[in-house]
C-alpha cells in the first residue's frame, strides 16, 4: 500500500511540474481552423490571381502590382488574425475546463520563445516584399514559422516540434520549387494544421 500511495505521489509531483514548467492548454481544434482559414485563403488567392490574368500553375514569372501585393498582405493578415483569434478563444476554453491559469511566467516564456523566430521572419518577408522576391515569401513563412515552433517546444507540447520540423521541410523544399508558394503555403499552413490538429485533439481531449 506504501509503495502504491508512492508512485501515486511521485506522478503527482511530476504533474504539478509538468504544469508549472510547460504550457500544456494548446487545443487542437484552433489547430484545424486555423488550417481551415488557409486553405479558404489560398482559394481566395487563386481567384485573385484569376481576377488579374495571372495563371498560376503556367510556369511564367508574373509581375506583381502594388495594389495586388497590398491585397495579398492584407489577406494574410485576415487569416493570421483568425488563427490567434481561434487559437486563444479555444485554449482559454481548455484552460478554464482543466481549471489551469492562460496567463502566467510559462505562457510569457512561451510567446516570447515563439515571437523571435515569427517576428525575425515577418520583418525578413517584409524586407523580400520591399526587394519585390515575391517567390521568396511563401518558403521564408513556413521556414521562419517552423522555427518559431520548434524553439517553442520546451515551453508546451512536445508534439509541437514535429509540426515545426515539417514546416521547415517544406518551406526548403518549396525553394527548389520556386513558382510553387501557394501550393506549399496551402499544405503547411492549410492541411498540416488541420492533421496537426485533428492528432492533438484525440490525444489530449
Amino acid at each position: 500500500m506504501d509503495s502504491k500511495n508512492y508512485h501515486e505521489d511521485l506522478s503527482h509531483i511530476r504533474s504539478m511540474m509538468e504544469r508549472s514548467s510547460r504550457f500544456i492548454s494548446l487545443s487542437g481544434l484552433s489547430g484545424v481552423v486555423a488550417g481551415l482559414a488557409a486553405i479558404l485563403g489560398a482559394v481566395y488567392v487563386y481567384f485573385v490571381f484569376q481576377r488579374e490574368g495571372i495563371d498560376y500553375f503556367d510556369g511564367d514569372r508574373n509581375i506583381f502590382g502594388k495594389k495586388l501585393v497590398r491585397e495579398l498582405v492584407l489577406t494574410g493578415s485576415v487569416i493570421l488574425a483568425i488563427a490567434l483569434l481561434s487559437g486563444y478563444f479555444f485554449t482559454a476554453s481548455k484552460s478554464k475546463k482543466k481549471g489551469l491559469k492562460i496567463w502566467d511566467a510559462t505562457t510569457k516564456r512561451l510567446l516570447v520563445t515563439f515571437a523571435v523566430p515569427l517576428v525575425t521572419g515577418g520583418f525578413f518577408c517584409l524586407i523580400l516584399l520591399y526587394q519585390h522576391l515575391f517567390v521568396l515569401v511563401a518558403p521564408s513563412t513556413l521556414i521562419f514559422y517552423g522555427l518559431a515552433l520548434v524553439s517553442a517546444e520546451r515551453y508546451t507540447l512536445t508534439d509541437i516540434k514535429y509540426l515545426g520540423y515539417c514546416q521547415i521541410v517544406l518551406g526548403l523544399l518549396s525553394l527548389l520549387f520556386l513558382g510553387w508558394g501557394l501550393v506549399a503555403w496551402t499544405i503547411g499552413f492549410g492541411i498540416l494544421h488541420i492533421v496537426y490538429g485533428l492528432i492533438m485533439h484525440i490525444k489530449y481531449k
